[in-house]
């Protein structure tokens, strides 16, 4: 049997690639294919991309051409004016043009290679108005459920993470207790940065990286009342993991959920944490406020690092809630089963928690602020939840982790006399309301309800979506004045964090 291509060889490339040495060498098509012995047709189809050769007749036309296979096979096209042709070729394949039902241009010999450059810019341009128009709050749920369920196909716990921000912390000299100011500047010089704190930070961002002199921007204060070491150490996450700038919102949420893993997972490093966990666990005194205390972290950071371990270290199943005042639910995640509520997309995020639950229910407790316990029946058994409602500059938010009820005794507050019942998503759990009130003001009452314009706009445009590139650039330049003088590697790109 004649031995074929591997899956990797790119035929669009590989036809340029020969027809651009057939040419070099001062040889026609039919010329090339009486000398290998080939029809001039199949040649042709070769040289355009539409056939894949077979090893032994690329070996005879490397032959005749005077150049090695290997030359052939390379992965970049010969020249600028083939690299065009390509990209004019693919985007012409594209399901955004062949819809229009255009004809399609031949980039012959004669056609000049300024017009090449405007047709290849203008199906760009088409791509881009097409990937905006296609990022609405549709596509974003869709990428988050998507994002969810990798996370849960992995037990939240990310091996690659992990072991960058130990290597990370073993370099600093930090392996268990808090980590320090001291030890977070200590993380800024170890990965060649340094940190400015400026008052003209852009509104749009919370960071800005400049690769160029290798410098952080942060607001002279933090914005939202979130630890400052953790939105550094966010910011860093996207250097230590090598973060290139995002094609598509669901690569956007992919970089925010690992910057977000490895700030947390240098703030409470994986073995001090695990011992921690083990031992209380031995104990039955698991609390996330202990492990918060432990490691001086905020509540929330803990309940995250607790769903990042839990599940790979400790074998505990669980479920992570971030509920708003409302009801709304901002944040969530579970390899539980425990039942969420969903929209069609099987998005999460946005929709409104059954108002018997753990973490909207502390809501109307006397003391909100305390760490409450609760018991929750629903359709597929009973969950054990601990819950803590943290104060923003954005309002108060439920932080709630629970567990199945089987996994209740590792915890502190597994005695609680607090139990609820849910049958959401029946609506005659908690949306229906009672028949009495129904009846009394259905037809009295009419409500103006709060408008949220975003729910029909599109995503925010551009590379780092909700990010003013203008600001960020003009920023940029008037900071840059002081240091003109590259400090030396790396892509030269700015990084924002929205």
């Amino acid at each position: 049997m004649v031995a074929a291509l591997s899956d990797d060889v790119d035929l669009a490339v590989l036809g340029p690639r020969i027809r651009h040495a057939r040419r070099a060498r001062g040889l026609t098509l039919a010329q090339l294919a009486e000398r290998v012995g080939r029809a001039q047709s199949l040649l042709s189809q070769i040289e355009n991309g539409r056939r894949e050769p077979r090893l032994a007749l690329l070996a005879a036309v490397a032959r005749e051409l005077g150049v090695a296979v290997e030359d052939l096979l390379r992965p970049e096209p010969p020249s600028r004016r083939a690299a065009l042709e390509i990209d004019l070729g693919r985007a012409q394949d594209s399901p955004h043009y062949t819809a229009l039902g255009l004809p399609v241009v031949k980039p012959s010999a004669t056609l000049p290679t300024e017009v090449l450059e405007a047709l290849v810019g203008m199906h760009r341009e088409l791509a881009r108005a097409s990937a905006i128009r296609a990022a609405t709050p549709e596509e974003a749920r869709r990428a988050n459920a998507e994002l969810r369920a990798a996370m849960r196909a992995r037990n939240n716990y990310f091996t690659e993470i992990e072991q960058v921000a130990g290597r990370i912390g073993a370099a600093v000299g930090h392996r268990a207790g808090p980590l320090t100011d001291r030890g977070v500047s200590s993380v800024v010089r170890h990965l060649g940065f340094a940190v400015e704190r400026v008052p003209d930070l852009p509104s749009s961002t919370r960071s800005i990286i400049d690769r160029r002199h290798r410098r952080i921007f942060l607001p002279v204060t933090a914005r939202t009342g979130q630890d400052p070491r953790r939105i550094l150490l966010q910011t860093l996450g996207h250097v230590a993991l090598d973060h290139v700038e995002p094609t598509s919102y669901a690569d956007f949420l992919r970089q925010r959920v690992e910057v977000n893993y490895f700030a947390a997972a240098l703030l409470v490093p994986e073995r001090a944490a695990v011992d921690f966990l083990r031992e209380a666990k031995a104990a039955r005194e698991l609390a996330i406020d202990d492990l918060r205390d432990a490691f001086a972290v905020s509540y929330e950071t803990a309940a995250h690092r607790f769903t990042n371990l839990a599940t790979e270290h400790l074998d505990i199943p669980v479920h992570f809630l971030r509920v708003g005042e409302d009801g709304v639910i901002y944040k969530a995640y579970e390899n539980d089963d425990v039942t969420f509520p969903t929209d069609v997309s099987g998005a999460i995020e946005g929709q409104v928690v059954c108002r018997y639950w753990a973490s909207r229910a502390v809501f109307q407790k006397a003391d909100r602020y305390a760490t409450h316990q609760q018991y929750t029946d629903m359709g597929r058994g009973t969950y054990w939840c601990t819950t803590h409602v943290e104060r923003t500059g954005a309002g108060d938010f439920a932080i709630d982790v629970g567990v199945p009820f089987e996994h209740a005794r590792w915890f502190q507050g597994r005695e609680t006399t607090v139990r609820a019942r849910s049958q959401c998503p029946d609506p005659a759990c908690c949306r229906r309301p009672p028949a009495e009130l129904a009846e009394r003001w259905a037809a009295a009452s009419w409500p103006s309800a709060r408008a949220h314009s975003h729910l029909l706009a599109a995503i925010p445009p551009g590379t780092f979506p909700g990010v003013d590139d203008t600001e960020v650039y003009a920023f940029l330049e008037r900071h840059s004045a002081r240091q003109e003088a590259p400090a030396g590697g790396g892509d030269e790109r700015a990084i924002v964090g929205a």
